[in-house]
C-alpha cells in the first residue's frame, strides 16, 4: 500500500483553501498547514523536570546548543533549526505586538548560556535558535519545559505545544524522557498519542529512559540494570501502543563522548595508570573524587571530567582504557555505545527519520480535519469524508502500531516469528531489499518474487484459526506490507 504521500495532502489543502476563499482566518491557518509539510520533520523532547532534555538533545546533534543547567532558558520553548551561522532570537508580546529580541549566545563560563537581556521566562513565548548543524537541516528539534515543573504555567507551555485544546501538535513526533512510570507519564503520553495520531491512536513517540546510570548509583553496570527497568516500562507502554519504543540513555556520557576532547581522554589515560585502590575510593562519589589527595592529576582537571561525563561516565572510560582501548575516537566510540545513545539514535532513524514524509502527511491530515470540522461550509463534508479514509486507511501508522505491541509478546507463533514480522513491517528499515531479507543489489525481479512469496505467507499465517486478534491483524498488516512492496515493484 503506498499511503498518503505529502503530494495528496497539498492536494486536499488547496482544495480546502478553494472552500475557505472567503474565511481568511482559514486560509491562513491551511497555508501555515500547507508550508508545515515543506519544512523540516520537528521533533520535540518532552518529559518531567530534570529528566535531561537538553543534555540528550545536545547529545544527539553532537555539539552543544542548548543550555543543560536550570535558568530561565530552561523554562521556554525553544526550536533549534538550521542555519549558517549561530544566531537566537526571543519572540515575546509587548503591548499586544508580537516582537523579537536578540538572545547572546554565551560560553564564557565554559557552558553555553544564552542571555535574554532585561526579559524574563514568564514574558517570552518561545526562543528559536539557528545552527549550523547537519542534522538540522532535515529535522527540528524543539526542547520543552518539563511537565512536573513547580509552576504551573511553565509546565503548561509544553502541554499547550504537544496537546493543544485546538488545532494541531506543534511536533510530529516526540521523543519522551521518563525516570519513572507513573500515571501522570501514561496520562501524558495518552494525550500526545491522541493528538499526533488523530483517530488512528499514538504515533512517533519513543520513550527514553533518562539518565540511566543513575539508576545503578554510577557502578559500571549501571546501564545493564536500566535495560531491565526500560524493558519493563516498554512493555507496559508497548502493549498499549503509547511509544514506538524505550531506551534506556545516559546523556551526559553520549554528549560527553560526542564532544571528547584530546586533553581528556590524555587525563582519563593517566587516571587509568592510577593505584586501582586509591582511584576506586576515589569514585564512590564526584566531590571525592575531585578532593582525593592521592591521585596525581589535577583537581581543577578531576572537577571538569566529574561535570562532563559523572562518576559513572568515568569509571567505564578507565575501564575501557584498562581493556584495551588506545586512542580517543575508539574510546569515543565505546562511551557511545555504552551510554546507550547508539540504540536510540537507530530507533529514531527507524521509526522516525525513515517515516518523515508519512509522520508529516498524517500531521498535516489531522490539522485539515480539525479545520472541516470545525467550520463546515458547503463542499466540506466530501472533503472532510477523504481525510477520514486517508487517516483510516493509512497503512505506514498501523506498521507503527504493530510494531509497537509486537515487542510486548513473548509466547505464541507471534514470538516465534517476531523477528521476520519486524523486518516487514519496517521495524529494521523501510527499504524494500531490508525488509525482505533481500542482498543488497537484489534485481526487481528477485525483490518481486520474494515480495510474493512473503505474501503468501502472512495471509496464510492470518488465516490460522486458533490466532488471537492481535495475531491475525499482525499477519495481516505484514501481508499489507509486502503486497506494497509487490505493488511497487509491478509499478516500477
Amino acid at each position: 500500500m503506498a499511503g498518503c504521500q505529502l503530494s495528496d495532502v497539498r492536494e486536499l489543502i488547496s482544495r480546502a483553501l478553494h472552500i475557505y476563499r472567503g474565511k481568511q482566518s482559514l486560509r491562513d491557518m491551511l497555508g501555515e498547514c500547507e508550508e508545515r509539510t515543506r519544512q523540516p520533520l520537528r521533533i520535540a523532547f518532552s518529559g518531567s523536570l530534570k529528566a535531561g532534555k537538553s543534555t540528550l538533545l545536545n547529545a544527539l546533534v553532537g555539539e552543544e546548543i542548548a543550555p543543560a543547567d536550570a535558568t530561565e532558558c530552561t523554562k521556554v520553548v525553544t526550536w533549534y533549526r538550521h542555519s549558517r551561522v549561530p544566531v537566537a532570537t526571543a519572540w515575546h508580546d509587548d503591548d499586544g505586538t508580537h516582537r523579537s529580541s536578540p538572545v547572546v549566545l554565551d560560553r564564557s563560563g565554559g557552558d553555553l548560556t544564552f542571555g535574554l537581556g532585561s526579559l524574563c521566562a514568564s514574558q517570552i513565548d518561545c526562543i528559536e535558535v539557528g545552527w549550523p548543524s547537519e542534522s538540522l537541516e532535515t529535522t527540528m528539534l524543539i526542547d520543552t519545559p518539563g511537565t512536573s515543573s513547580l509552576s504551573r504555567d511553565v509546565s503548561e507551555r509544553t502541554l499547550r505545544l504537544l496537546t493543544p485544546e485546538q488545532g494541531p501538535s506543534e511536533a510530529d513526533a516526540v521523543i519522551y524522557l521518563l525516570r519513572t512510570l507513573n500515571d501522570a507519564d501514561l496520562r501524558f503520553l495518552r494525550e500526545i498519542g491522541d493528538r499526533l495520531g488523530g483517530n488512528a491512536g499514538p504515533l512517533g513517540v519513543i520513550g527514553v529512559l533518562a539518565r540511566a546510570d543513575e539508576v545503578g548509583a554510577g557502578r559500571t553496570d549501571a546501564l545493564a540494570s536500566a535495560r531491565t527497568i526500560a524493558d519493563r516500562f516498554a512493555r507496559e507502554l508497548e502493549s498499549t501502543g503509547l511509544c514506538q519504543a524505550v531506551v534506556p540513555v545516559s546523556g551526559l556520557v553520549a554528549l560527553a563522548a560526542r564532544t571528547l576532547r584530546e586533553s581528556e581522554f590524555a587525563a582519563l589515560s593517566q587516571l587509568s595508570r592510577e593505584e586501582p585502590a586509591n582511584l576506586d575510593l576515589a569514585l564512590l562519589s564526584a566531590d571525592r573524587f575531585v578532593r582525593s589527595p592521592e591521585l596525581t592529576v589535577s583537581s581543577e582537571t578531576r572537577a571538569a571530567l566529574a561535570h562532563r561525563f559523572g562518576v559513572f561516565g568515568i569509571r567505564v572510560a578507565i575501564g575501557l582504557l584498562r581493556e584495551g582501548v588506545d586512542t580517543a575516537t575508539e574510546l569515543a566510540s565505546a562511551l557511545l555505545t555504552v551510554s546507550g545513545v547508539s540504540e536510540l539514535t537507530e530507533a529514531i532513524d527507524v521509526h522516525i527519520r525513515q517515516r518523515a514524509e508519512q509522520l508529516k502527511a498524517h500531521a498535516a491530515l489531522v490539522s485539515v480535519q480539525d479545520i472541516l470540522v470545525r467550520a463546515p461550509m458547503q463542499g466540506s463534508t466530501e472533503l472532510l469524508s477523504e481525510v477520514q479514509r486517508w487517516l483510516a486507511d493509512d497503512h505506514d501508522f498501523e506498521e507503527l502500531r504493530v510494531l509497537a505491541r509486537l515487542r510486548g509478546v513473548s509466547s505464541g507463533s507471534l514470538a516465534a516469528n517476531a523477528r521476520e514480522l519486524q523486518r516487514i513491517l519496517g521495524g529494521t528499515g523501510t527499504a524494500s531489499e531490508v525488509r525482505l531479507g533481500a542482498p543488497a543489489g537484489s534485481s526487481p525481479e528477485a525483490i518481486r518474487k520474494l515480495a510474493l512469496d512473503s505474501v503468501r505467507r502472512w495471509r496464510g499465517l492470518a488465516q490460522h484459526p486458533l490466532n488471537d486478534p492481535f495475531a491475525a491483524a499482525a499477519y495481516r498488516s505484514a501481508a499489507r506490507s509486502a503486497e506494497g512492496i509487490l505493488e511497487r515493484t509491478q509499478r516500477g
